[in-house]
């Protein structure tokens, strides 16, 4: 049987080098068994929005259910990582003709990757940075969670006497998270229009 001249034989060290892209295998399945745990987040997370619904008040609903978005764009940055990251980096899926192959998959690269990537983390944290202005609503004249206070108002719970009032937010973690948020946006469009200079760059070489 003949060697097919697409496939040459490679040497014993080009073979490791090579082979080591397998290594990644259990990283890739790990993120698999993060998705499971995410699967389980959202559930537990739903069945408090639904069980305890008639108690909640629209703040606390927004809340739950901006929660429950997160998760899905961290499951949904989960999947890109996992799928475009084994395609590029391991092995080929070999999904052309599926019916469910994603659209962006038939010409994922690294660049169409760390551009996608990035647009994903945006997301993300424009729904926190949401939750976090929601949540600074009440901010208004309240101490801010420090540990002792913390231990105060847990003793206080279970002693029966009226529950402490104080946040966990500060106008200047607000100010922080803000920024970072700012740097994501600024960070992603800089990484897309290297991207762009360097797809033009090879169409001129063309």
């Amino acid at each position: 049987m003949h060697d097919s001249p697409s496939r040459p034989r490679l040497g014993p060290l080009p073979w490791l080098i090579f082979g080591s892209r397998w290594l990644q295998l259990p990283l890739y399945l790990g993120l698999i068994v993060a998705q499971c745990v995410y699967v389980f987040l959202f559930g537990k997370e739903l069945w408090h929005l639904i069980h305890e619904a008639p108690s909640l008040g629209e703040q606390e609903i927004m809340l739950i259910v901006l929660g429950l978005i997160d998760v899905v764009m961290i499951s949904n940055l989960l999947v890109m990582v996992i799928v475009g990251g084994y395609e590029t980096f391991v092995s080929r899926l070999r999904l052309e003709n599926h019916p469910d192959q994603p659209e962006w998959l038939s010409h994922v690269n690294a660049s169409v990757l760390k551009v996608k990537l990035a647009m994903a983390i945006i997301g993300i944290s424009s729904i926190h940075l949401l939750k976090t202005f929601i949540a600074a609503g009440s901010l208004e004249g309240l101490p801010f969670c420090s540990t002792e206070m913390m231990a105060s108002i847990a003793e206080n719970v279970s002693s029966g006497g009226n529950a402490l009032k104080c946040a966990r937010l500060t106008p200047v973690g607000v100010m922080w998270q803000t920024i970072i948020h700012l740097v994501f946006i600024v960070s992603a469009i800089g990484i897309a229009w290297t991207d762009r200079l360097m797809q033009n760059g090879k169409k001129d070489e063309h």
